[in-house]
Parts: C-alpha cells; sequence; structure tokens
C-alpha cells in the first residue's frame, strides 16, 4: 500500500473557498479505483495549513488518479489559492513485527 501526505498552505483569503473544492470532490476522490482511505488534517496552529492524507493500493493506482479529469480539473481550481508551493510525499506502508 502506498501512502500519499500533500503539504498546501493557502493564502488567509482562499481557505474557505479551497474548503468547498475538497467538500465537493473527496466523495469522488475516495471512489477513485484504488483509493481506499482520504482524510483532511488542519494544522493546530495555522489555519491556512492543510494536509492531505490518503492511502492507495499502488503507485499506478495513484498516478491513475492523477492523470485523471477529476485530479486535472481539482488540482487546477487548487493550486491557484496556495500562499506557496505545495509539498508531497509518497510513501511505502511498512508492516513491523514487534517483539515482546
Amino acid at each position: 500500500m502506498l501512502v500519499r501526505i500533500v503539504s498546501m498552505h493557502f493564502r488567509e483569503d482562499a481557505c474557505d473557498a479551497f474548503l468547498e473544492i475538497f467538500n465537493k470532490s473527496h466523495g469522488l476522490i475516495r471512489a477513485s479505483k484504488g483509493c481506499r482511505f482520504l482524510e483532511l488534517l488542519r494544522d493546530e496552529n495555522d489555519p491556512c495549513h492543510f494536509m492531505t492524507h490518503s492511502h492507495w493500493e499502488s503507485e499506478m493506482a495513484l498516478e491513475k488518479y492523477r492523470s485523471s479529469e477529476l485530479f486535472k480539473k481539482t488540482w487546477a481550481l487548487t493550486k491557484v489559492l496556495f500562499e506557496r508551493k505545495a509539498e508531497a510525499w509518497s510513501l511505502l506502508n511498512q508492516e513491523i513485527e514487534v517483539s515482546s
């Protein structure tokens, strides 16, 4: 499984617009083939800083979503609201055995 974290910092006047975009699109993103989980996090100390945390079956599933019209449309509406460039990480979920 691939875990994707995207950190986004918005202009103060754009936070509500971003939340509206996310609220309209999150169900469609969650329904994308290969998406197992999606949540939006908001920084406790900086209300203009958000992160998305998603789980994908594979890198190929994430890339298929990223090449979809849904992503292209959503990202086009979102990126114009940024105060600074977004950062993203793709991480493999590593199972760790804990011994007693």
